[in-house]
């Protein structure tokens, strides 16, 4: 015999709602407009980060660096046009960087640093919102506590002798949702924070290494090459090390 699943409706699954937060007074109602927020910027960050190609790998990226590498700027440039990821941009701002006849190698790295800074923090935006809300959360659910076990001891108070148990439980345990509700909304905000973090660090190194290769084997380094005489084998060890990274990791901190 089938059985019939029974669907409560809308309305009333509504009222049960908001009743429930009803019991944890006024914190429980800021909790809750706090839990909708947090899933509303989580899934904001998630959409940015997927618009903003996070998760593409940069192959375009890499194909671009790659016909950097051989010489074809040209080539190299057009396959990065119309691309709107973080890393396609970055690598573009580079290169412009490194052909514009006006910079020299430093300036160029400098131009670079800049340009990556600002694509960082755009890629870190809503990241202090999302901290926010895993700080205030355990917080404001600790402040409902409080305030419904005042509320709790004080209603004892004003029954005296005739105080019953059961009463004083239930006010308790009311008082007490209101830090689970709070912590329900700060461990998964912290989860997200994490993720995202982490995500962005991995933008941050990929940037610092496509613009280190951009510049060791742009115009300005194929030149140097032409220009330097050929060195003796046994002066091979003395040659000058190649200039270090361009500084991007401490970008957007």
């Amino acid at each position: 015999m089938n059985e019939t699943a029974v669907v409560e409706p809308p309305a009333d699954a509504l009222a049960r709602m908001i009743a429930f937060i009803d019991m944890g007074g006024g914190a429980m109602w800021v909790i809750a407009l706090l839990s909708v927020l947090t899933v509303a910027l989580i899934l904001w960050k998630v959409l940015r980060l997927l618009a903003d190609g996070a998760w593409s790998g940069g192959r375009h990226s890499e194909r671009a660096i790659a016909l950097w590498s051989e010489g074809r700027f040209d080539a190299a440039g057009a396959e990065l046009a119309g691309r709107r990821s973080l890393r396609a941009r970055l690598v573009r701002g580079a290169m412009q960087a490194a052909m514009d006849p006006s910079l020299d190698e430093a300036a160029a790295r400098a131009e670079t640093g800049r340009i990556a800074r600002r694509l960082l923090l755009q890629a870190r935006s809503g990241l202090r919102a999302l901290e926010l809300a895993s700080t205030i959360g355990p917080l404001l659910g600790l402040l409902g506590t409080v305030i419904g076990m005042i509320a709790a001891f004080q209603a004892l108070q004003e029954a005296g002798a005739r105080a019953d148990p059961a009463t004083l439980a239930g006010g308790i345990w009311e008082a007490l949702l209101t830090t689970a509700a709070g912590m329900a909304v700060a461990i998964p905000a912290q989860i997200a924070l994490a993720w995202f973090e982490s995500v962005v660090d991995r933008l941050r190194h990929d940037m610092e290494d496509a613009a280190t290769r951009i510049f060791q084997r742009g115009p300005r380094a194929a030149a140097s090459r032409a220009r330097a005489p050929s060195a003796p084998p046994s002066t091979a060890a003395a040659d000058p090390p190649r200039k270090g990274p361009v500084p991007v990791s401490g970008a957007a901190e």
